[in-house]
Parts: C-alpha cells; sequence; structure tokens
C-alpha cells in the first residue's frame, strides 16, 4: 500500500528536486550578473527529468553493473567525478547570449529573469498538484 502512494507522488518528488536544484543555478547565474567573464549556465530539465525517473523508476543498480568500473585503490576516481558538471546525471548547459557583453559575461538578466520566475511558478503549480493530491486522499481515506 505504501509502496503504491510512493509511487504515484514519485514523479512530482523528483520534478521538485530537479526544479529546486535549477532554480539555485538560475539564481547563481543571476548574482553573477555583474562578474567578468561569467558563464551563465542551465540544465535541459525535460532531459533531466526523464534521466531521473529512469534512474529512480528501476531498481537499484548493484554495484558490479555492465559497463561499471571497478575501483581496486582508494586513489581511483569515483564514477561521478564529474559530478560538479552536471544535476542528477544532466549535465550543465551553457547559455548562449543574444548579444555579447565586453567583458565576457553571458548572462542575459531579462531571460534569466524570465527562466527563474517560470521555474518558480512550475514549482509552486507542483505543491499544489501535490497538496491536492494529498486532500484526496485524505478525503477517501475518512469517507468524506
Amino acid at each position: 500500500m505504501i509502496g503504491k502512494l510512493d509511487e504515484m507522488m514519485r514523479f512530482q518528488e523528483t520534478a521538485l528536486n530537479l526544479r529546486e536544484k535549477r532554480q539555485q543555478l538560475l539564481a547563481s547565474n543571476i548574482a553573477n550578473a555583474d562578474t567578468p567573464n561569467y558563464k551563465a549556465r542551465d540544465i535541459d530539465f525535460n532531459k533531466a527529468l526523464q534521466g531521473a525517473l529512469s534512474r529512480t523508476g528501476s531498481n537499484a543498480a548493484s554495484a558490479s553493473a555492465p559497463g561499471e568500473l571497478t575501483k581496486t585503490t582508494f586513489t581511483h576516481l569515483s564514477a561521478n567525478a564529474g559530478a560538479a558538471n552536471s544535476i542528477d546525471g544532466a549535465p550543465l548547459l551553457y547559455s548562449n547570449p543574444q548579444q555579447g557583453s565586453i567583458d565576457g559575461n553571458t548572462v542575459d538578466m531579462d531571460v534569466q529573469r524570465n527562466a527563474f520566475t517560470d521555474n518558480a511558478m512550475r514549482y509552486e503549480a507542483s505543491l499544489t498538484f501535490i497538496s491536492s493530491k494529498i486532500k484526496s486522499m485524505l478525503s477517501a481515506i475518512q469517507g468524506q
């Protein structure tokens, strides 16, 4: 029973986690709008969500999964050594500005503010959806 409830909410949980990480990334872009040579970053949310859902939907991979390297000493790099360049397996992409700036900064404030607002609204919509789902389940349990 609990497994089915968890499965029902998994999509929204995964989407909320990704939206929160994207929001931090967009906020970092906005905060560095005046930093010379700063390169704005973003993720392809749809691809990131598909990848995250495929990882959470399947059973956890075993330590000896096909194609996975085995570390024989602690000095070997781990498989997620490039994690700084990705969010939940989705690569961080560089933004291509419409018009370049003299100082090499690629943050377009209008684009970043719009993306920030859009992401925030979608985050709120996901929270509203989850809240209504929980309320309908409670009402079904209580028989109202």
